[in-house]
């Protein structure tokens, strides 16, 4: 073992963080092919290859500035540590992709475990260090790592998936927690000491107290930030930030200075001094964000517009800055070794920290889509060349220190006395014009960059619109108006904009106020180029900046069937043609229609859609039983029943492997069972805890709509009382437009009000069938196949052939009764039982066929159109296995089938 344990090729220590960085590079590449591509490229970072390092170097800095050398035993437990953070981070990160939350929450646990760990390592090493001048960057790390804990709690409750009212607050404090907590206390302690040690220069006096000062202030800010988002106070979040910038400004003296006396350089010294730029401008604009709306959707929005730079700009350059010069110093082996890694990692130093920052800060601004790519390649690609050059370091050092080992050798062999030290020149000591001419090229590539961009897109960039064909006709040529400014008032309700169409000469600067004057639907205003209302209640305004109109520009709403209601606004440029629509956004024709419009439907979900697979052994099947009604003693009063409805969304498998967002009643679909008799009182209160307006409708009860069936926006609630005046099953659905889609993605349950007559019966099932139209995994109802009446699945209950894998049981000779209710929102159906024959089918309040009439007659199936519903009895005659199925037999074999197993 080497004298200190600490130094040297450590593979547990030095691989990791390259291999986090190795699938960052790969992700980026393949990002529109992955799912959720943005989290999974900030993680992959930030928990991945950040978390990492702070676990290694905040270790190497602590058992340092504490003077505490590492035993024996501490290379083994800080495996163990970096083993359980690694695992965890891989299983949380399988656990999101694949919505497989127990999984999540294990690998939550592991990285909370790991970082605990960890901190309790930290402490008990300072409790038993001498005092230090900067021991006050221990304790930076120590509370770091009680952060960290509490944002992978917050980030399991997000994974497990949902919608809430509070999900833009607790993603908003989770980020606050792990950014202001984990990953800045433990920079701000860091740079403390390795700024100046970076520059070579000495580490005032003044930097130690300042950071002393300073941390009770960041930990204060930073928990009361992350408190204030998680509660939706948005002024406490907003000082708690405030006050996070102020400790950061207690710091920021003793580092200017340093850099003045000492001007960076190198690589690692320039990309921690942009880093720092970045994490500063990133936080006040989160803190005028926080100030400047009251809206939590504008400021999920504006954070998520905050975040990527956040990221790119802060946390990874000051991971590949710190590492640049701490990997050849753990490294070691002598100051050849030490220089031959450091010389390599700062190859192209200048050139990389410009061209990364300028063209992050080009994406930073309102410019086109295809400069905005251009420059994110190019920052990819200064960024990425961290990578070649760390492996390259690494063999460099390698031959460096054989090399030095070989002449040491050699000297002593020949003079019999120990070789001399070399005295190394620092790194970073280019001549001055070297360094500007690396910048300037920086500097330049992103400047032809943003002019490709604009050669090959001039009408996006406002400079006017592309030459017509060869041979085409033209208006006579005139002069580009002057960009002038334009307002436009449009009013949203009734599932139109008013107006319609907007008119515009190119070069206009287009800005459209929108206003929901709907009485009950939320709706929002999306642009093909980008803009974006966020969704608006009724009553509430929004202002978007479409941008310098040079080509014709498609809008609509895009809350889920909206859209294909004719809900589309047009933007024409007079004059110029007609720009096109981002792929799958056409708009549809007929615009003046109430209709969806027919379309051509998408491709099938992503998820394998195998009919024939059976669901995993832990699921269980809806619940088919109706239980029987109490007795009702003589002269009794009807009987009252309560409910409370609460319309939410849930993403839930309909067919083994496939998952839906549904819009559900309680969680479920179909929504909750209501069971009485004729006369019976309903009294249900809804309460709408989703994201958009929903309402409710009992076929059950008759009664003016106007009030208990109006649509109630989110936070809302209302009850709903009616009479159950006739006998029969029926159907409750929410009926906020367009229906079709409500109904089909999952908001529909069934009422049996049952007559006075019915005869009691051995078994009672019920069965309510209805259609999907899947759209991608995880995704809502594809509006375009349910225009086309095209529908993936047709099911009973809910899930495709569930009963077929947990049939429906009876007994040989026992009375069954079936109550069937067709759901649609637009399939009929026959019910048949395979082997079996009806005795008493009775539909929509009627009998067709009383088996108590003793009659030769028999019934193979009951036919139902949509919304209708009744009964069927039979008993069967022999042990064995019952198939049912609707025999509108395509619709069977997509999944309207079951089984009953009968049993002696």
């Amino acid at each position: 073992m080497s004298k200190n344990p600490a130094r040297g090729f450590w593979p547990m220590r030095d691989l990791p963080v390259a291999f986090w960085l190795v699938v960052l590079v790969l992700a980026t590449l393949v990002h529109r092919q992955l799912p959720a591509p943005r989290w999974l490229m900030i993680h992959l970072l930030l928990l991945g290859a950040l978390s990492h390092a702070i676990l290694v170097w905040s270790q190497y800095f602590a058992i340092a500035l504490l003077r505490t050398p590492p035993r024996e035993h501490d290379r083994a437990t800080q495996n163990w540590r970096l083993i359980m953070l690694n695992a965890g981070t891989t299983v949380v990160i399988v656990g999101v992709l694949s919505r497989l939350w127990p999984i999540t929450a294990v690998g939550a646990a592991l990285i909370a475990g790991a970082v605990i760990w960890h901190g309790a390592n930290l402490f008990t090493r300072m409790r038993r260090a001498l005092p230090s001048r900067f021991g006050a960057t221990v304790k930076y790390y120590i509370a770091a790592a009680c952060f960290l804990p509490a944002g992978a709690v917050l980030g399991t409750i997000l994974a497990h998936g949902g919608s809430s009212p509070t999900h833009e607050q607790l993603t908003l404090s989770h980020a606050l927690i792990n950014v202001l907590g984990w990953v800045g206390l433990t920079v701000a302690g860091t740079l403390v000491t390795l700024w100046p040690t970076m520059l070579r220069t000495k580490i005032a006096d003044a930097a130690a107290r300042n950071s002393q000062r300073a941390l009770p202030v960041l930990i204060l800010s930073a928990l009361t930030a992350a408190t204030g988002a998680g509660f939706g106070l948005i002024p406490v979040a907003a000082l708690g930030l405030l006050g996070y910038i102020c400790g950061l400004g207690l710091m920021a003296s003793s580092f200017i200075q340093v850099a003045r006396n000492k001007p960076p350089k190198t690589f690692s010294t320039l990309s921690v001094l942009g880093a720092v730029g970045w994490w500063t401008g990133a936080l006040v604009a989160l803190l005028v964000s926080l100030l400047g709306t009251g809206d939590w959707q504008v400021l999920s929005r504006l954070f998520a517009s905050i975040t990527p730079f956040l990221v790119a700009g802060f946390a990874a350059q000051v991971l590949l800055g710190a590492l640049s010069y701490l990997v050849p110093v753990a490294l070691g082996g002598g100051p050849a070794p030490v220089r031959a890694a450091t010389t390599m990692l700062d190859r192209g130093a200048v050139l990389r920290v410009s061209t990364a920052n300028a063209a992050l800060l080009v994406c930073a601004l309102p410019v086109p889509s295809l400069v905005r790519v251009l420059c994110s390649v190019l920052y990819l690609v200064a960024m990425a060349g961290f990578l070649p050059l760390l492996f390259m370091a690494l063999r460099s050092h390698r031959l460096a220190k054989a090399k030095v080992a070989a002449e040491a050798s050699e000297h002593v062999a020949s003079t019999g006395l120990p070789a001399p030290r070399v005295r190394m020149a620092p790194e970073g000591e280019r001549p001055a014009g070297q360094r500007a001419g690396q910048a300037m090229a920086g500097l330049i590539a992103v400047v032809l960059a943003i002019a490709v961009g604009v050669a090959i897109d001039p009408a996006a960039s406002g400079l006017g619109v592309p030459a017509p064909a060869a041979g085409a006709a033209t208006a006579p040529a005139a002069p580009a108006p002057a960009t002038q400014e334009k307002t436009v008032k449009v009013k949203a309700a009734d599932m139109r904009f008013s107006p319609a169409l907007i008119e515009v000469e190119p070069g206009t600067h287009l800005f459209i106020e929108v206003t929901n004057t709907d009485a009950a639907e939320t709706h929002d205003l999306v642009l093909a180029t980008g803009g974006n209302s966020g969704r608006l209640a009724p009553g509430q305004s929004a202002t978007i900046d479409a941008g310098v109109i040079t080509g014709d520009v498609d809008a609509w709403c895009s809350i889920v069937g909206h859209k294909q209601m004719g809900m589309v606004l047009d933007i024409k440029a007079t004059g110029a043609p007609a720009g096109p629509s981002p792929e799958g956004n056409e708009p549809e024709a007929g615009h003046g229609s109430m209709h969806m419009p027919a379309a051509t439907p998408t491709d099938s979900p992503s998820a394998p859609l195998d009919l024939m697979a059976a669901p995993q052994g832990s699921f269980k099947a809806h619940d088919a039983r109706l239980p029987t009604l109490p007795a009702k003693p003589t002269g009794s009063k009807p009987a009252i029943h309560r409910a409370t409805f609460t319309a939410m969304e849930a993403v839930a498998e309909v067919s083994p492997g496939v998952r839906q967002k549904l819009w559900t009643f309680n969680g479920t679909a179909p929504g909750p069972l209501l069971h009485g008799r004729v006369g019976d009182k309903f009294e249900i209160t809804l309460k709408n805890d989703g994201s958009m307006g929903h309402s409710i409708d009992f076929h059950a009860g008759a009664l003016a709509p106007d009030e208990p069936m109006r649509t109630i926006q989110p936070g809302e609630s209302l009850v709903y009382k009616f009479t159950a005046g006739k006998a029969g099953i029926w159907m409750y659905h929410c009926s906020t437009m367009p229906m079709s889609a409500h109904i089909a993605n999952g908001m529909f349950g069934t009422v049996v009000i049952e007559p006075d007559d019915l005869p009691a019966v051995d078994e009672s099932y019920v069965l309510a069938q209805s259609e999907f139209y899947l759209g991608a995994q995880d995704a809502e109802v594809d509006t375009a196949k349910l225009a086309a009446e095209k529908p993936d699945l047709v099911v009973f209950n809910g899930y495709a052939n569930q009963y077929v894998h947990r049939p429906l049981e009876a007994k040989v000779g026992e009375r069954v009764r079936i109550w069937l209710l067709d759901i649609g929102p637009n399939r009929a159906s026959s019910f048949h039982v395979i082997g079996g024959q009806f005795d008493t089918t009775w539909l929509e309040g009627n009998y067709l066929l009383d088996g108590r009439e003793q009659g030769q007659g028999g019934s193979q199936a009951l036919a139902l159109g949509v919304a209708q519903g009744g009964f069927v009895e039979l008993a069967f005659p022999e042990a064995g296995h019952y198939p049912f199925v609707s025999h509108v037999m395509v619709d069977a074999e997509r999944g309207a089938q079951g089984v009953f197993e009968v049993t002696k």
